[in-house]
Parts: C-alpha cells; sequence; structure tokens
C-alpha cells in the first residue's frame, strides 16, 4: 500500500482552509454517508443552499458557533496511491501555538490566500512559521477563483506578490502555486473547466506526488530506546537471558551484525537479533517499530539512543540553543526548572537566556525578559544530564523537544534545536 504524507492548512481567517478540506474529503469519497447527512442537516438549519464542507472539519461546538476554526482539526483519507494525515491549523494570530503544533510533523504546507485580498499579513506570518519549522515544501492555494471569475491575472499577481516576499524573506521550501476554488471543486481534486488556462496539477495530484520524510535522502540510523524488555517467565528458561530494546526506528536503517553505538555512554556492540511481532528480521528502516538485541550486555535504558558506528555520530550534549514557541497562558520564569522530553529521553533543563524574540510579521528581533504565550524566540538551555542532539533541519525527530511542567505534567513549550555547546 501507499506512503503515509502528513500535511497541514494554514492562512488567514476565512480563506477557506476548512472548506478545502471539506471538498478533499467530500470529492475522494472519504467522508461516511451519516457525517455527510448530518452536515447536510446543519447547512439547512443555516440557511444555506448548498452543503457546508467547512462543517466536515469545525468540529468543535465553538467553532461551529463563530464559525472559526480554533484548534488543531486531524483528519485521514486514502487514495489509491497514497495515506493523508491532514492538520487544519487556526488562522488568528492568537492561536500562533496551534499553529505550531500541527507544524511540528507537518511535511508539506497548503498556505491559503483569498485572491481577492492578496497576501496579509498573517499570509506572511504563516509563511515564515513554515520556515521556522523547517517545512521543506510549500503550496501557495490561490483560493476563491470563483468570484473573480476565474481570471489568469490576479493569480498571476498573487504569485509575483509572493515570489517577492519569498526572496526577501529567505524561504527555503520549493514552491508551488495553484489557482483553486474549494467552495466549487476546481483544481482541488479535479481539474474542472473553468481555468483552461492552468496547466499545473491539481492540488490532489501534488499531494500524491511530492517525495515524503524519508525519500530521497540519505539519512543515519537513529534508534530511541523506549522499552527495555526483560520477560521473567519462570517456566520458560529460554528467556532468562533475553534482553531486548524496543522502539521505532526515527530515520536510517540497520542490519543484523551492524556494529553500534549506545549513547550518550557511547557503548560500542553489534546487532545480535531484530525482532517484529515475534518473527526475525534480518534489516529495519525507518518508520518500523522493533525489537533490537545486542551482542553485549551493557547498560542500556529507555532515551538511550542507538546508532550505526559507520556513520556520524550526532552531538552528545549539556547546552542546548533552541527556538522556542511558548504555549502556556503563564510566562516563562528562567529561575524554574523546567522538565526536557526529546524522543524517550527526559532531563530536567532551565532556561540559561533569553537571546531574542521573533516579531514573526517582520521577522525582526526583538529583546525580551521573557516570552509569554504565542511567543517565539531564541533561547539557550542547560540540562542536568547530556542528550543526543542533531540541528532540527537535519532531523526533525532529534531536533525537536517539549518542555514540560514537572508539578502537573502540563506541556509549556516545544522547541527546535539549532545549535549546542
Amino acid at each position: 500500500m501507499s506512503d503515509v504524507l502528513r500535511f497541514m492548512t494554514c492562512g488567514s481567517v476565512d480563506d477557506g482552509k476548512s472548506t478545502l478540506i471539506g471538498r478533499l474529503l467530500y470529492d475522494t469519497r472519504a467522508v461516511l454517508v451519516d457525517t455527510l447527512e448530518g452536515v447536510s442537516h446543519a447547512s439547512e438549519r443555516r440557511g444555506l443552499s448548498r452543503i457546508d464542507l467547512s462543517l466536515l472539519t469545525d468540529g468543535l461546538i465553538a467553532e461551529r458557533e463563530q464559525g472559526i476554526t480554533i484548534d488543531v482539526a486531524y483528519r485521514y483519507f486514502s487514495t489509491g496511491r497514497r495515506n493523508f494525515i491532514i492538520a487544519d491549523a487556526p488562522g488568528h494570530e492568537q492561536y500562533t501555538r496551534n499553529m505550531v503544533t500541527a507544524a511540528s510533523t507537518a511535511e508539506l504546507a497548503v498556505l491559503m490566500v483569498d485572491v481577492r485580498q492578496g497576501l496579509t499579513t498573517q499570509t506572511r506570518r504563516h509563511a515564515l512559521l513554515c520556515e521556522l519549522m523547517g517545512i521543506p515544501h510549500l503550496v501557495i492555494a490561490v483560493n476563491k477563483m470563483d468570484l473573480v471569475g476565474y481570471d489568469p491575472e490576479p493569480f498571476a499577481a498573487v504569485q509575483a506578490a509572493f515570489e517577492t516576499f519569498a526572496v526577501q524573506a529567505q524561504l527555503r521550501a520549493d514552491r508551488r502555486y495553484l489557482p483553486i476554488s474549494a467552495l466549487e471543486g476546481d483544481m482541488v481534486v479535479e481539474r474542472g473547466e473553468r481555468m483552461p488556462w492552468y496547466h499545473g496539477p491539481t492540488l490532489l495530484e501534488v499531494l500524491e506526488s511530492v517525495p515524503s520524510a524519508h525519500t530521497g535522502k540519505a539519512e543515519s540510523f537513529r534508534f530511541p530506546v523506549q522499552w527495555v524488555c526483560r520477560p521473567q517467565a519462570a517456566d520458560d528458561p529460554t528467556l532468562h537471558d533475553y534482553r531486548g530494546y524496543a522502539g521505532m526506528v526515527a530515520s536510517g536503517s540497520v542490519a543484523v551484525g551492524d556494529a553500534v553505538t549506545v549513547l550518550p555512554a557511547g557503548l560500542a556492540t553489534t546487532v545480535l537479533a531484530i525482532e517484529l511481532g515475534g518473527r526475525s528480521l534480518t534489516a529495519a528502516r525507518a518508520g518500523q517499530s522493533v525489537m533490537l538485541r545486542l551482542q553485549d550486555d551493557l547498560d542500556v535504558s529507555r532515551g538511550d539512543m542507538i546508532v550505526r558506528s559507520d556513520e556520524p555520530l550526532p552531538a552528545v550534549t549539556r547546552t542546548l540553543v533552541a527556538d522556542l514557541a511558548w504555549l502556556a497562558n503563564g510566562p516563562l520564569d528562567p529561575r524554574r526548572v523546567y522538565g526536557l522530553r526529546q524522543t524517550t529521553r527526559e532531563v530536567k533543563a532551565k532556561i540559561d537566556s533569553i537571546e531574542y524574540r521573533w516579531d514573526v510579521a517582520s521577522m525582526r528581533r526583538e529583546d525580551v525578559d521573557t516570552l509569554t504565550a504565542n511567543d517565539i524566540g531564541r533561547v539557550r538551555v542547560k540540562l542536568s544530564a547530556p542528550i543526543v542532539a542533531e540541528r532540527y533541519e537535519q532531523d526533525r525527530a532529534l531536533g525537536a523537544f517539549i518542555l514540560f511542567d514537572p508539578a502537573t505534567g502540563d506541556t509549556v513549550a516545544g522547541g527546535v534545536i539549532r545549535e549546542w555547546a
């Protein structure tokens, strides 16, 4: 079967994000009959003459009442070529933290632009957040073409304006421009017949063809240990000496017999066996959840990282320079000790300094003493114990972390690693 692409929609309020997702789900036959009936009845109660497809994603009562998206809504659908996970991010500035949450796992962003409004501050803001979160593929969906008579000139004007902005902002993501009407369905799943001047792919064709995260580039093997398996069955002597390390391969691949290193301790050994659901494998690759057995009886625990010894070793550090998106309602307190969770490892952390806060509308750097809800800033973090670090742009799994309140367990911030000391 096909692989999985995680993507998100973003852009200003009322640019048509939820309607676009509803159109994708509706035209790919991914909507259950009873769900469609419920949305149809809700549309009738609102006095609408057609089904409001945005209701397929605006699941929260508050959203339905306000007609806006305030939380990240995830939806799933599949075509014959690929599976998809969609994150519908909110458009309001005060929900920037939700947008960052959606962007943290997205491999592609569909940035919606109302062709009548052109580029707004929030359009630029979301494009810069996509850049900050390292999303490699950007689709600029110029929506509501039906409201300008499917005229190519307004579309060309938006494309030219965004390219100028992208060059100024030094956006690195590859960019594609699509004229669409999410309401009428043109160039979303079906091409329609009202824009014969556009010869590029539809949105679904782009989504089905863009490379996913683990294709097209060489990756080093990274295996965060999630659980140490020591079965203690007294009636089965073959298990007495069994020791396996369970987890998901974050990147790269490994085979039986490969020399590996356990970090942060730096212990060397080889892979004795790889198991999956009771079956023996000769190799494992990114995305597979497996059990590794090692040749030597080492002190390995949850949170350690197993890497291949013949590949470049990642850094091991107690000091991070990171971009932090503050999610909690209360402000960052540099005097407090927070918990830091990266893959399966948890350590204590303190914010040693705040270097600056991003004004994401202009990408200017501002001097501040703290970060408050929805702020994004660059900080230096001191850790109580070493972690295995990679730059976020090189490895999004090892390069990301969260900060949490040790007293409540609540997540207070999400971070991406830029440097280390």
